[in-house]
């Protein structure tokens, strides 16, 4: 197959990429290369050369999960179904820590959190999982060891809702991380709506980003930990740190596949591990145990991160509900780039460039189109999904059945991030 016939028969299997370029390539020398939708078959919305399905693909990362501890648990529930009691209340008390006397900042502040907006609670349910996952015996001074239990059921209670706290905080966090990004951006639309910086400015967006941000910390103060205290607050730097790395690279750093791993850890994955991290400090766990916490977090949110990534070039505007190829029209150069730079280097000089030019932008989508990018890209993910679950394996053996199905829905989620489409 010719050059120019690849390119259009990668565009055809890459929504995003095919309607910014289906004008300038449905035509190209008199020839028309739309046959080349024939090269592909669509299996579950995934585009997929010759006779390769998506199960296939994806068939190794249902081998995820080699621990007995996780895979001996049968008839496996939807991971968000789980949660979902504890998720709605956790959803209403959000949206009650946004009222303020200022209806505009209100209205602001809480315009993600609004019904209808408010997304799947991906990281609420995350730590939710992880907080049953890591459900331990609660440790009593020993004087206490023979008190009722009901005095151990209101600790336990007790626990459970500090720790829905910190799932309370995170989203937070990652919410106002959102009204800035939106800022920093320019976007138009989040989530399949109007972004918030479009609708009512970006002077009001940044201030609701920092409102939701103390309202996380007035929470996060009344756990009364100071080791927590301190991790949650070096998200808060990792965030900001990551933004201007993204923000002030230099012409090597931004072709650095280490230096944008880097980034991406302080921008995604770092909320996301030290959250899972905190859950098991509040459980008063070992040293170890919460440093497989950290790892399955980080690991997931670098594997999410990676994923989204590739729906950049490969998703429409429709299903990831914001504006395909975003990342490349502002100059962010992702893991799939970085890898097609390796198969053709003269695609640094064309990065380099930047992108003020739309030829520039064609050029760049014709390499990775040419180049095992978008694979390579995946590969990695998919690398990161694999430790995740090796954290999960690597827990403490427990017998009590809401632990082994938590832990192997922890395990599920890896793989909802892998095959996900938006």
């Amino acid at each position: 197959m010719g050059t120019r016939k690849r390119v259009c028969a990668f565009l055809f299997s890459n929504p995003g990429l095919y309607q910014h370029s289906i004008a300038k390539l449905r035509l190209i020398n008199g020839v028309d290369y739309s046959s080349s939708r024939r090269q592909f078959s669509v299996v579950n919305g995934e585009a997929i050369r010759g006779k390769q399905t998506t199960e296939q693909l994806y068939k190794h990362v249902d081998g995820l999960s080699t621990g007995a501890e996780v895979t001996a648990v049968k008839d496996q529930l939807d991971p968000f179904s789980l949660v979902s009691d504890e998720i709605s209340p956790l959803t209403d008390r959000l949206r009650s820590m946004v009222v303020t006397e200022v209806p505009k900042l209100a209205s602001a502040a809480g315009y993600f959190f609004k019904k209808g907006v408010e997304g799947k609670r991906f990281r609420p349910t995350v730590l939710l999982l992880m907080a049953t996952a890591l459900n331990m015996p609660v440790s009593m001074p020993s004087v206490d060891r023979l008190s009722p239990t009901g005095v151990i059921d209101n600790l336990e209670t007790e626990l459970r809702r500090r720790q829905q706290c910190i799932a309370e905080i995170t989203e937070m966090i990652h919410v106002a991380s959102l009204l800035h990004d939106d800022v920093l951006d320019d976007a138009d639309t989040r989530r399949g709506v109007s972004s918030l910086n479009s609708l009512m400015g970006n002077k009001l967006a940044v201030l609701a980003g920092n409102f939701l941000l103390s309202r996380a910390f007035v929470v996060l103060a009344s756990l009364e930990n100071d080791e927590i205290v301190s991790l949650i607050a070096e998200v808060v730097e990792h965030l900001i740190t990551g933004e201007t790395m993204q923000m002030t690279t230099t012409s090597e750093q931004r072709l650095n596949m280490q230096y944008y791993m880097e980034k991406t850890y302080y921008k995604t994955a770092s909320l996301i591990s030290n959250s899972c991290k905190a859950i098991s400090l509040l459980t008063e766990q070992t040293a170890e145990t919460s440093t497989l916490a950290y790892d399955y977090g980080k690991h997931l949110g670098l594997a999410y991160q990676l994923i989204d990534d590739v729906l950049d070039f490969t998703g429409t505007s429709a299903s990831l509900g914001k504006s395909s190829l975003s990342d490349i029209r502002h100059g962010i150069i992702t893991a799939p780039l970085l890898f097609a730079i390796e198969e053709f280097p003269q695609l640094g000089e064309v990065l380099q460039r930047g992108f003020d030019n739309p030829a520039d932008i064609d050029l760049a989508l014709d390499y990775l189109g040419r180049s095992q990018g978008i694979q390579r890209a995946k590969d990695l993910a998919l690398k990161h999904a694999r430790l995740a679950v090796k954290a999960i394996d690597s827990l403490p053996e427990n017998d009590d059945e809401d632990v082994r199905q938590s832990r192997q829905a922890l395990v599920d989620l890896t793989k909802i991030v892998i095959k996900r489409t938006k």
